[in-house]
């Protein structure tokens, strides 16, 4: 059936309200005799389709051939008549039965159809007691198991929904059963009550079905005789979803949305960026002005490279007087080329050239030019030249230089060679009268090309070495007028004792030394802060919360001093020892630091062999001790090393034996033939077999200085050359606190010297003040253990 009224849908099937109604309704509504005797009454009162209908269906059961009246007990006023169908049951509510308001009014007089072999009178005794006594769980609880027993649960659901009788547990299981028997027969009513179960004809459905239209305000309802899920009947079926359900279905709704929204992000991302890629063709950057530098360098904040200053004295003279040199004929190169290892100071210089001559200065570094397309470093050279001439005088500063200026190979593709070919173009079609000058840095020369340092381009080179003695103390001097340092620095001794660093790494000596004396909540930068700090340099930081086994530290212990007697009395020659750790500092488990007094320049064989007799020095000490089977794998570093400086003796200084000529096998060690590689391996093996013999019996010599030297270091961890030199004489280190072999060092305080003088006037007994009226200050802190 369907409605085709809006407010009844046209899926609407009147047979499901049928379905619900008791035999002798469907009797009644299809006996129009009942319909105009019975109810006229009641119909005249009452407005609408739908309460007549109902009036109709209660009336009905006085028609059909198996109704009867019933006459209820004495308890009930009245009776209400009722059809006996061959299975008793109890009727429903038609509201409640088609999904309207639920009824909520007690039927206070029943007539009861036995069943289940309960006598019609009982019941009617057992609700009248239950009425009597609404309080009395006991007698609501009686009265519900009858009808249990009687199977009309719809009566139990009633009473108990009313909240007019007393409750207790028993009451609430037989209202729990009532619940789940009547929900059972609803089920089963729903499935076998249809069109043919009533006994209805065609006429009287539809009869029935006008009557439930009319209410409906005119709807018309089709009917059809046929069964539930016919193609005339079809079923609906609504399905109620959990909470749990619905919940799942719109978390599951939102992950895949937003994976959706992700994968979309990423879409539009893709394509943006492949619009843009080919929007800009790869030069946005190259296509921006090349701007120019003002520098406030001078030639003053330059140190350790006197003779580089006074070779740019030339260009400076030059952009400022130019005419100077050119009454003569001369002229000045176009490209300058600075070469030196990394942290003397090229940078530097070049820029102090243009703050000396007060001319713009244009940096860029060779990794700036080239990228990933083609064409850009090329491009990127003639701006920075053309952006120098529009501005002269200027000065071009092209820091790594090798980046860009390599040596060219046939094998190249011609895109790698553009930049370097439009480099050279730039510097051959140079003018001089632009008062221009390139300036260059690199720390590889080797690797340049020869087109670009020949006569003409870059003709000058400006060697920046590796500062001397005086050179650092200089570098030194300049770094500490931006610090607050004590009184007492011995500058002069710190510069000795830094021979072979450069200066980055000086000032960062001074910067270390200065922020560990902020940390330790110093007022000044004391020598202590410095020798913190060039040993941070120099050996590498400290690792002090690395665990170490007593074991382990004894065995380093030893291994340390092996090397540092053998760097004191090898025969050879002996080496300047700085200090020796157990430590573990960088990459090392202890640290035995060498460090020359004065520069060296030059090296002989017996300055190698010393240095190969040190090596040897771990291994052989742990030998003597622990035996051959307890070498450490410690010692890797150390035979690496001497084999190293025993090759170049033989293979490129030509310190090996007669058996050898004279020449260089290290360069073209490839190409020597076996025989020769033989002999080369043959001289190696000689010098590291000779050292190795050779410091063995000299640590067997010195075992007791050995073993007190390893002890000095357990009990205090680092010591200086001094301090070495008094163990292994047997005297003690009174100045030095020995470290804890568990748990923390407790400092003693020292005796303080103003507790015999009497109190000062305003103190208490005892108290130190020291005029502020604070606390006394802490007491000094020890010495450091270097």
């Amino acid at each position: 059936m369907a409605f085709q009224n809006a407010l009844l849908p046209p899926t609407y099937d009147i047979r499901s309200t049928i379905a619900t109604m008791p035999s002798f309704a469907l009797a009644a509504a299809a006996n129009p005799l009942v319909q105009r005797s019975a109810f006229r009454l009641a119909t005249q009162q009452t407005s609408g389709a739908l309460p007549r209908l109902f009036s109709t269906i209660a009336t009905g059961g006085l028609q059909r051939g198996a109704a009867r009246l019933h006459t209820t007990s004495g308890l009930h006023a009245s009776a209400i008549p009722r059809s006996v169908s061959a299975q008793p049951s109890y009727w429903t509510p038609l509201g409640r039965a088609i999904g309207l308001s639920p009824y909520t009014g007690l039927l206070q007089y029943r007539n009861f159809s036995s069943n289940g072999g309960i006598s019609r009178n009982m019941l009617a005794n057992l609700e009248a007691a239950a009425n009597r006594n609404p309080t009395s769980p006991t007698a609501q609880n009686a009265f519900y198991q009858v009808l249990l027993k009687a199977n009309m649960p719809a009566i139990i659901v009633e009473r108990y929904q009313s909240g007019r009788y007393a409750r207790n547990q028993a009451v609430e299981e037989a209202y729990v059963k009532a619940l789940s028997l009547l929900t059972a027969n609803k089920t089963v009513d729903i499935g076998t009550h249809d069109g043919h179960s009533s006994g209805l004809s065609q006429g009287q459905l539809q009869a029935i079905s006008q009557a439930v239209a009319a209410n409906a305000h005119g709807g018309n309802i089709a009917v059809s005789a046929r069964g539930s899920g016919a193609k005339d009947g079809p079923i609906h079926v609504v399905v109620d979803e959990s909470i749990a359900t619905t919940i799942f279905k719109w978390i599951r709704f939102f992950l895949v949305f937003g994976f959706v929204c992700y994968l979309s992000l990423i879409v539009v991302s893709m394509v943006v960026e492949s619009f843009n890629t080919l929007k800009r063709t790869g030069t946005a950057r190259a296509d921006a002005e090349v701007k120019a530098e003002a520098q406030k360098a001078r030639f003053s904040d330059v140190h350790g490279c006197d003779e580089a200053k006074e070779e740019l004295q030339e260009i400076v003279e030059f952009l400022k007087n130019p005419d100077k040199f050119s009454t003569l004929g001369g002229k000045l190169p176009k490209g300058v080329l600075l070469v030196g290892p990394p942290g003397t100071g090229k940078t530097l210089l070049a820029r102090a050239v243009a703050g000396e001559a007060g001319v713009p200065f244009f940096y860029m570094s060779g990794s700036e030019f080239d990228e990933i397309y083609v064409g850009v470093g090329a491009k990127r050279v003639r701006d920075l030249f053309a952006a120098a001439r529009a501005k002269s005088p200027a000065i071009i500063f092209i820091d790594e230089l090798d980046a860009i200026g390599g040596k060219r190979n046939t094998r190249d593709a011609t895109y790698v060679k553009q930049t370097l070919n439009q480099l050279l173009t730039e510097l051959d079609g140079f003018d001089q009268s632009s008062q221009v000058i390139i300036l260059a840095a690199t720390n590889f020369p080797k690797l340049l090309d020869k087109a670009l340092t020949r006569p003409g381009r870059f003709d000058r080179h400006v060697s920046v070495d590796l500062p001397d003695v005086r050179g650092r103390l200089a570098i030194l001097k300049h770094h500490a007028q931006k610090i607050k340092m004590s009184e007492g620095i011995n500058l002069q001794e710190l510069a000795q004792g830094t021979s072979g660093l450069s200066g980055a790494e000086l000032e960062n000596i001074v910067n270390s030394a200065a922020i560990n004396a902020s940390k330790n909540k110093s007022m000044f930068v004391t020598m202590r802060d410095l020798i913190w700090a060039k040993d941070k340099v120099i050996m590498g930081a400290e690792k002090k919360t690395m665990v170490i086994s007593e074991k382990e530290k004894l065995m380093t212990a030893y291994h340390e001093a092996g090397h540092a007697l053998a760097a004191l009395y090898t025969t050879a020659q002996p080496m300047p020892l700085y200090k020796v750790t157990i430590l573990p500092r960088g990459m090392s488990l202890g640290h035995t630091a060498f460090l020359p007094e004065m520069d060296k320049y030059s090296w002989s064989s017996s300055d190698y062999t010393a240095r190969i007799d040190c090596s040897m020095g771990g291994k052989v000490a742990e030998e003597i001790v622990y035996g051959n089977d307890m070498v450490t794998s410690g010692v890797s570093a150390d035979l690496n090393n001497a084999t190293d400086l025993a090759f170049q003796m033989v293979a490129s200084f030509g310190m090996g034996g007669r058996e050898l000529a004279p020449m260089d096998f290290g360069s073209r060690y490839n190409q020597l033939s076996s025989a020769t590689k033989e002999l080369v391996e043959r001289e190696v093996q000689k010098l590291l077999t000779v050292s190795y013999d050779r410091t063995r019996e000299l640590l067997k010599l010195k075992r007791k200085e050995l073993d007190l030297l390893a002890q000095a270091l357990v009990d205090y961890e680092t010591l200086d050359k001094e301090e070495v030199l008094k163990v292994i004489k047997g005297e003690k280190l009174t100045d030095r606190i020995k470290m804890p072999r568990s748990g923390q060092m407790t400092i003693p305080r020292p005796p303080n010297p103003l507790e015999s003088l009497p109190p000062i006037a305003g103190g208490q007994q005892g108290e130190e003040t020291d005029g502020s009226g604070g606390p006394p200050p802490p007491p000094p802190a020890p010495p450091a253990s270097v």
